[in-house]
């Protein structure tokens, strides 16, 4: 077993005084690993299976949304969370019961026969699975030593950005070949294997049950009010028209409220329910918000690709997966890369690589047509998946890497988070830009299509005279399907300003880059030498 070291109070574990990795460890961190990839894969593998799922439990289609929606909002609960349940309960306890109750409520989800019981277990799915997540970050931190960073920190990055990235691909995949119900069961065999071997083979620190009666269970409640408000408020909120919509102007004013409270809490009570003070560290700030930043990227094209895939180019799941896997490939093929050039780069020259990169990647994609398939998609998703790569392990490295043992449990919680709340703050944006674009582009593109336009009053004449020859009434059939030309057009040029907006956020990010410091290696807390 592990020596702790105590920190203010609570303890922590250390990192080994041996330079090599304890084989028993490697073994339980590799399994962590398994458990947040099914924990992070979830968030998106139902999202290219939407359609399969409602017509399977006769949903409406204001209903099937909260399939993810109900997931998200109860993860992002248990993220920042997890850490103080680790110090109580210890990193063993936490990670076998996530493991457990994950697989269960897979389980469950595969056996619903109503929407109503799908959200359900949903909920108890997310919030449940949320607890692996930042565990892993948690344990390659403390349970290496400094000089295996280069090791572990590219599997973690590359478990963060690969399972959201595939997540379409898989589950296009399992609902096209097999059914729905294969997006929860595929769960269920790796799902057991983590239980088994994190319940025989974690053993970092030792729980502290007299923690329990300092536990802030109004930090809790408030806590649970702000973010399941917030992420109600960003899923929901284009969709319902923003705040003409009195239910999500009771979620804004709930989440504000929530939020006042939790942060009076935080900051009051002598054990808080999340430790904000990790913030005060310069590096994790700035890390925390690279990562907020690669959220808005990591799950914005996730999300954009689809869309224009599905609505523009005519794709089923299937085909949307096997196009999309291009960026799950070159993240792959990256990861090794990345982990050599982590030990001889600046990790800020590694960042500012990567975000040229991501960033070269939308630039291309300002340039989309709806000519554009596999091969033109092709340059911009290895842009994209190797940029998240290079990028993900030196801000890995910058946010977690210096801080203190006893802090990075509740460290890598917020760290987290941070990057499931980019993921929901830029969805929300891209889904207005989307919808508020679109319609600007339609207003200008329809001035241009009137009686007083030769080109357009020949088209029109060509359409009119197609139609006619098959028995239609030409007039009007031509006028529907101009329309929807123009409709077409005015869409693809959304998603044109959308991919210039991200394109200007990763260069704005190339500045931010110069304002952190190069961190030093932290001392092994056990003695052990960098």
């Amino acid at each position: 077993m592990s020596a702790t070291t105590v920190v203010s109070g609570s303890a922590a574990p250390t990192v080994p005084t041996s330079e090599t990795m304890d084989p028993k460890r490697l073994v339980a961190f590799l399994a962590m690993v398994l458990g947040m990839f099914m924990a992070i894969l979830d968030i998106q593998v139902v999202s290219a299976s939407l359609s399969e799922i409602q017509a399977g439990l006769s949903a409406g289609s204001d209903e099937i949304a909260w399939v993810q929606t109900s997931y998200l909002i109860a993860e992002v609960i248990m993220i920042p969370l997890s850490g103080t349940l680790a110090r109580i309960i210890s990193t063993r306890y936490l990670f076998t019961i996530s493991a457990a109750g994950f697989t269960a409520a897979s389980v469950l989800c595969a056996t619903a026969t109503n929407i109503e019981q799908m959200i359900v277990y949903r909920a108890i799915q997310g919030f449940i699975g949320g607890g692996m997540i930042p565990s892993v970050f948690a344990a390659a931190f403390t349970i290496f030593p400094p000089s295996k960073r280069n090791i572990v920190s590219p599997i973690i990055g590359l478990i963060a950005t690969l399972a959201p990235t595939i997540g379409p691909t898989v589950g296009g995949y399992l609902s096209h070949t097999f059914s729905w119900h294969w997006l929860f069961l595929i769960n269920v065999i790796p799902g057991i294997i983590v239980t088994i071997v994190a319940w025989n083979f974690i053993d970092f620190d030792k729980p502290q049950f007299t923690l329990v009666r300092r536990f802030d269970w109004w930090g809790l409640l408030s806590m649970a009010v702000f973010l399941g408000s917030l992420e109600y408020v960003l899923e929901e909120g284009n969709a319902k028209d923003w705040f003409n919509d009195e239910h999500i102007v009771m979620g804004a004013v709930a989440s504000a409220i929530g939020a006042a409270f939790f942060f009076y809490r935080a900051f009051k009570v002598e054990f808080p329910v999340v430790d904000l003070r990790a913030f005060s560290d310069r590096n994790f700030a700035f890390g925390s918000m690279f990562s907020f930043i690669m959220g808005i990227g990591l799950y914005g094209l996730t999300y954009l690709y689809p869309v224009y895939l599905a609505h523009i180019r005519g794709y089923d799941s299937l085909m949307i997966g096997e196009t999309m896997f291009v960026s799950g490939l070159a993240m792959f093929f990256t990861a090794p890369v990345a982990g050599i050039l982590s030990n001889r780069l600046d990790p800020r020259v590694m960042m500012a690589i990567g975000f040229t990169s991501f960033g070269a990647g939308t630039y291309i994609m300002t340039g989309l047509t709806a000519d554009w398939d596999f091969y033109e998609l092709f340059i911009p998703q290895i842009l994209r998946g190797v940029g998240l790569m290079l990028c993900m392990v030196p801000i890995n490295n910058i946010a977690l890497g210096t801080l203190p043992p006893a802090r990075i449990p509740n460290a890598s919680g917020l760290y987290n988070l941070t990057r499931n709340l980019g993921g929901a703050v830029g969805l929300a944006v891209i889904n207005s830009m989307l919808t508020t674009r679109q319609d600007v582009h339609y207003m200008r593109l329809r001035e241009h299509i009137d009686w007083g336009n030769p080109a357009a009053l020949e088209q029109l004449k060509n359409m009119a005279a197609n139609y006619s020859a098959h028995g239609l009434d030409g007039a009007t059939a031509a006028i529907k399907q101009m329309v929807g030309l123009v409709q077409r057009q005015a869409m693809i040029m959304s998603f044109s300003d959308v991919f210039l907006f991200l394109t200007v956020l990763f260069a704005a990010m190339l500045a931010c880059v110069v304002m952190i410091r190069k961190p030093e290696a932290r001392a092994a807390g056990g003695g052990g030498g960098h």
